[in-house]
């Protein structure tokens, strides 16, 4: 009776990442899969960014104001959703999983609009003073998955719009950034 008890108590205890080594690898290098805890997945949907700088109506008029720098995809929210109590992890793909994960994988919201979302990479001001790395980035934990994945497990989730891009740290010509998104609901 007491290994039973002892077996099930460890069955229990025993964390979603230990469940999720049954999931495959995603495919691609920068592909992101969703995992719920009932151990199925699902492949967020990756979008091409486009970069955008525009002027405050204040700096039109009157000489003071700001030029802001934004990553833009399309669509005004992402496919994949999922409900901010729900336990979620992410597995990501790159070239290997020896680098620092937080050196590569950027997880950031977006401010969604009628027929798109967007995000604020960098401002200036008409005196000058510039602003970069401007996104509101969302705190993780990563950890080693497969040959050459990361599994992430998000520290805080609030509702809305996300976007994951995973930087190749072995590539120094990076055409185009893809972003991989999602949302998160109540």
């Amino acid at each position: 009776m007491k290994k039973l008890l002892f077996t099930l108590a460890l069955a229990m205890g025993t964390s979603m990442t230990v469940s999720a080594q049954d999931i495959v690898e995603p495919e691609f290098v920068g592909e992101v899969l969703l995992v719920k805890a009932d151990k199925t997945s699902e492949l967020l949907e990756k979008s091409t960014s486009q970069n955008r700088e525009v002027a405050s109506t204040g700096l039109m008029i009157t000489g003071i104001g700001k030029i802001r720098r934004q990553i833009q995809i399309d669509g005004c929210c992402a496919g994949i959703k999922f409900k901010k109590n729900e336990d979620v992890q992410f597995i990501v793909k790159n070239i290997d999983n020896n680098t620092d994960p937080m050196a590569i994988i950027q997880i950031f919201k977006f401010e969604p609009k009628k027929k798109v979302r967007r995000a604020e990479i960098a401002s200036i001001n008409s005196f000058g003073s510039a602003k970069s790395n401007n996104l509101t980035y969302v705190p993780f934990k990563g950890k080693k998955y497969g040959t050459s994945s990361y599994i992430i497990t998000l520290s805080k989730k609030e509702v809305g719009e996300y976007g994951i891009v995973v930087n190749n740290p072995n590539s120094l010509d990076e055409k185009a950034t893809i972003v991989s998104s999602f949302a998160i609901i109540d």
